[in-house]
């Protein structure tokens, strides 16, 4: 029989995955307690949890979810990073400081139901901002009414110079 304290890590591993956009497994090893707090913190200001993690409760709690594509990068000393808001943010604020410290390993990771792998990660990294994101597909729907604002101006203001030199003529005329 399980012990409570075990069933309860699983439920709380199981919430974590169910509301995560996405999750990142790394490997925190060799890590000081201040780079812990340090990337935590740094990763809290994206919306992302740190946790440190067993294997074992890990595959019990994905093993009814999406998340069963994590248990590849399930072995040795685990934490998972859950982004519950910008998983873009999370991968990036993981990479600088996998670069930045070159102790943290990233192993792999899921985005919404599909897995990750580590070139996976960096190019969600590099992905602009979202803001940057929505800004181009705005830009991109403007585009073309603006174009036939434009091509209706001119359209318009030609025919005001016809008019113009018309009248113009005549007054010459007369």
């Amino acid at each position: 029989m399980p012990r409570p304290e075990k069933v309860a890590a699983v439920e709380e591993i199981r919430e974590h995955l169910k509301s995560s956009k996405a999750v990142f497994v790394t490997d925190f090893r060799g890590l000081t307690v201040a780079q812990m707090t340090r990337l935590r913190r740094k990763l809290r200001e994206s919306g992302t949890e740190y946790k440190v993690v067993k294997n074992t409760l890990t595959r019990i709690a994905a093993r009814d979810t999406d998340a069963q594509a994590l248990e590849p990068f399930l072995s040795g000393p685990t934490a998972l990073a859950f982004a519950k808001q910008d998983p873009v943010a999370a991968a990036k604020a993981l990479l600088d400081f996998a670069k930045e410290t070159k102790i943290l390993e990233i192993r792999g990771g899921l985005l919404g139901s599909k897995p990750l792998s580590l070139n996976d990660i960096e190019a969600l990294a590099n992905l602009p901002p979202r803001e940057v994101l929505l800004a181009k597909v705005v830009g991109g729907l403007q585009a073309p009414i603006s174009g036939l604002v434009f091509v209706l101006q001119g359209t318009l203001r030609k025919l005001v110079y016809a008019l113009d030199a018309v009248r113009q003529k005549k007054e010459s005329a007369a």
